[in-house]
């Protein structure tokens, strides 16, 4: 059974910075892509950023290409989301996923297990 952990949010003021971090159970934790994703009050959930098994490609929403770093250790079961310059329209319950396959995608259909959520709030 896989288990996905989020910790590291809370209330930021605009410009501030976060580090969300993600904690998998399983010994197959590196055998696969990773992604954040975020839902905003009345907003569907929607990609935020993705990385392939090894950690060599990202991709990244545009909304936070620049602003945000999704990053990964296959050694200790983790992957990590550094969010810098943050805007209240960051505010939203973001979520860790974790795919069936080892390039990173940003199609929410191919994340087969999720976490919890974790609130970030962003005040202007």
């Amino acid at each position: 059974q896989v288990q996905l952990v989020e910790s590291g949010g809370g209330l930021v003021q605009a410009g501030g910075s976060l580090r969300l971090s993600c904690a998998a159970s399983g010994r197959t934790f590196s055998t696969y892509a990773m992604a954040w994703f975020r839902q905003a009050p009345g907003k569907e959930r929607e990609f935020v950023a993705t990385i392939s098994w090894r950690g060599r490609t990202t991709y990244y929403a545009d909304s936070v290409k620049g602003r945000f770093t999704i990053s990964r250790d296959n050694a200790k079961n983790t992957v990590h989301l550094q969010m810098e310059s943050l805007k209240p329209e960051d505010t939203a319950v973001y979520y860790c996923a974790r795919s069936n396959l080892t390039a990173a995608t940003t199609s929410e259909g191919r994340y087969a297990y999720w976490g919890q959520g974790i609130q970030v709030t962003v005040s202007s």
